[in-house]
């Protein structure tokens, strides 16, 4: 087999400065690969992935303007060749299914990026899915009870038709990755409105974990084009 003859090609996504740096030491230092581009919000990531069309692009999950989420969805529409990594500091199992079908190609944490980073490049860059070990256990979990979430989820919809039309809106953006200051940018609204919001939608599903509103926003539909919308 002919040995790659020319570097992976990769796109730095992330709404930190300081660390977009960090991240473009880190992997121009590597013979294989190349920062071909960078960006600091999702509708630039879009916009700019799409002219320069890297073999592999890094995506923050919480990111202005547009969603990490949102974003990947059109990256994928634009560039079905290009391979996505998500690199987030979320370890829920709600925001990994998401990208998973959204068809992202790996998964890593930002405080395992020193070791991971450069093995998921390589391996989605092969045609593999990469998970970081971290996040492999919750995957397995998640196959492992696909059977019995599908059965209490169908019990659910009953829930999300409790949640106001606003509420509704809070719950498919919180799942999106924005914090409380991007969602009250996104509708108008104080900090401190949006984390009453926040509050009562809790209370009334009965939840105490972000993740579990991830995964309600999912199973019941709520998770619509609220991040496409968005900018």
């Amino acid at each position: 087999m002919a040995e790659r003859t020319r570097p992976i090609r990769v796109f730095v996504a992330d709404d930190h400065a300081v660390l977009r740096a960090g991240l473009k030491l880190l992997l121009n230092a590597e013979t294989d690969m190349v920062v071909v581009g960078e960006a600091a919000d999702g509708k630039e990531t879009v916009e700019r992935a799409a002219a320069c069309a890297p073999d592999v692009v890094l995506l923050d999950i919480s990111m202005p303007r547009l969603s990490g989420l949102a974003a990947a969805r059109r990256l994928k529409a634009l560039l079905p060749a290009t391979k996505i990594v998500v690199l987030t500091m979320h370890d829920d199992e709600g925001y990994l299914a998401q990208f998973l079908r959204a068809g992202c190609s790996g998964y890593v944490l930002k405080k395992s990026a020193d070791t991971d980073l450069t093995a998921a490049i390589r391996a989605v860059q092969s045609g593999e899915t990469f998970v970081c070990p971290a996040m492999s256990r919750v995957l397995i979990d998640r196959y492992v009870r696909a059977d019995g979430s599908s059965a209490a989820g169908r019990t659910r919809p009953r829930q999300a038709e409790e949640l106001t039309e606003r509420e509704r809106q809070v719950v498919a953006l919180v799942a999106q990755g924005y914090s409380n200051k991007e969602l009250a940018e996104q509708l108008f609204l104080s900090v401190k409105t949006i984390e009453t919001h926040k509050r009562r939608i809790m209370d009334k599903l009965g939840f105490t974990r972000r993740a579990q509103l991830v995964r309600h926003a999912m199973d019941t539909g709520i998770l619509g084009d609220a991040g496409e919308r968005a900018g």
